[in-house]
């Protein structure tokens, strides 16, 4: 198969181009595959893509850049296929509309896949006909506004499949839009293993990774976190990330008296080596679209202590098996399930192994797989529909006397039923 992947920016860090280099570079050891990103800023990617895995952009927004796209006056008038009510709609113009519709004018994939709302319904809409028509949703449905979701209701039944990371939102997929003759199905994200051991779990470490962001709850974190410290003052909190909740972090920090127990590191990248100096995750949010920072401490052997948040945790989770879920919002709680993982070691050890053992499944090779069989399932039908519409045609044309002879009309039936 030629996979295609259409990207927003391959160039910058983020979770959705971390997942798609992941699962492209898996595929590529199979097939032909490519990542086209919209635009292009710096000059090499961030995240490693390996070798087999072509890729290419659009629209070159770099100041040294030969093009001067940037400057294209195209490029300030709005764009008008990708969605006004997507999140990237002011980094959108004419100027891309115009490279995607090229692009998907153009492409001789077998599989287009676009990996953000706006970029699927150009998908949806422009792609020429033949390439099966792949959405995928990495937030969740009922993240967008409602203008996109009426301008998904509108584009997405043109495509073959939606695929979303969790069971929650494909559910909320199928009873939302109603889509049908769409496949609409849950896949969660990949996560590589690791290339160093797991965690001992004998650091005094508790480990949080995100954007600081007020959907991630580090405010119940931190405030977590004052009540385990009242029982066991020899544990530790490192938050790795940064965002706009920093300065309101570290005013809390302050104000309960934890700068020697809790410590805002920053970005870090990769977050392998941090989680594996810790013993337990620790997730407070109150949304997670999938959760990967779950999956990337559970493959590093920590058990995670995660809020039971829509929508991921809980798929991810076997709760008390591999981690502890708790409710959203509560301080308390939180403490409490660190608390029982601090003070009992060998159930800390039990479920960073089980941790270990059940965080495989979010491995890219069996990811993959899964894409692997539902482009094929989806070229199967694709090429079963042409024929049926050539065999239609064809006995069209006989019926209404378009051959010369009979025998010729017979031959031409064969050989629409064999090609």
């Amino acid at each position: 198969m030629h996979i295609s992947f259409l990207l927003h920016n391959a160039y910058g860090i983020g979770g959705t181009i971390r997942t798609t280099f992941n699962l492209a570079g898996t595929l590529a050891e199979r097939h032909d595959v490519e990542i086209v990103s919209v635009l292009r800023h710096r000059d090499a990617p961030v995240l490693d893509l390996g070798p087999r895995v072509a890729l290419r952009h659009l629209v070159d927004l770099r100041e040294s850049g030969p093009s001067g796209d940037g400057a294209d006056p195209a490029h300030a008038r709005p764009a008008r296929v990708f969605p006004a009510g997507e999140g990237r709609y002011g980094q959108y113009s004419e100027l891309t509309d115009r490279r995607i519709a090229q692009y998907l004018r153009r492409t001789e994939a077998d599989v287009v896949v676009g990996t953000r709302p706006g970029l699927n319904v150009h998908i949806a809409r422009q792609t020429r006909r033949g390439p099966v028509r792949v959405g995928q949703e990495h937030l969740t449905l009922d993240s967008h506004s409602r203008a996109l979701k009426l301008a998904l209701r509108g584009a997405y039944p043109r495509l073959d499949a939606v695929t979303t990371v969790t069971e929650a939102d494909a559910l909320a997929y199928r009873r939302t839009l109603r889509l049908p003759g769409v496949r609409v199905e849950a896949v969660p994200n990949s996560v590589p293993a690791p290339g160093l051991p797991p965690a001992d779990g004998s650091g005094k470490w508790v480990v949080a990774a995100g954007r600081l962001a007020r959907v991630k709850r580090y405010d119940v974190l931190i405030r977590a976190f004052a009540q385990v410290v009242a029982e066991r003052p020899d544990w530790r909190l490192r938050i790795y990330g940064g965002g706009a909740e920093k300065a309101d972090l570290r005013a809390l920090i302050t104000e309960l008296g934890l700068y020697n127990h809790v410590f805002l590191m920053g970005p870090a990248s990769p977050l392998e080596s941090e989680w594996a100096k810790g013993s337990i995750a620790a997730v407070s949010s109150s949304l997670e679209s999938f959760g990967m920072t779950i999956v990337e401490a559970m493959r590093c052997g920590l058990p995670v202590v995660a809020t039971d948040c829509p929508h991921g945790p809980g798929e991810i989770i076997t709760d008390g098996v591999d981690g502890t879920l708790v409710p959203v919002g509560d301080p308390a709680a939180l403490a409490g399930g660190l608390l029982t993982l601090i003070n009992d070691d060998a159930a800390r050890t039990r479920m960073g192994a089980a941790a270990l053992a059940s965080s495989a499944r979010f491995d890219p090779g069996r990811i993959a797989g899964r894409y692997e069989a539902l482009f094929g399932e989806l070229l199967t039908r694709r090429r079963a529909s042409r024929l049926r519409g050539s065999l239609h045609r064809a006995r069209g044309a006989l019926l209404s006397g378009a051959y010369a002879t009979k025998d010729a009309a017979r031959a031409a039936l064969r050989g629409v039923r064999t090609a």
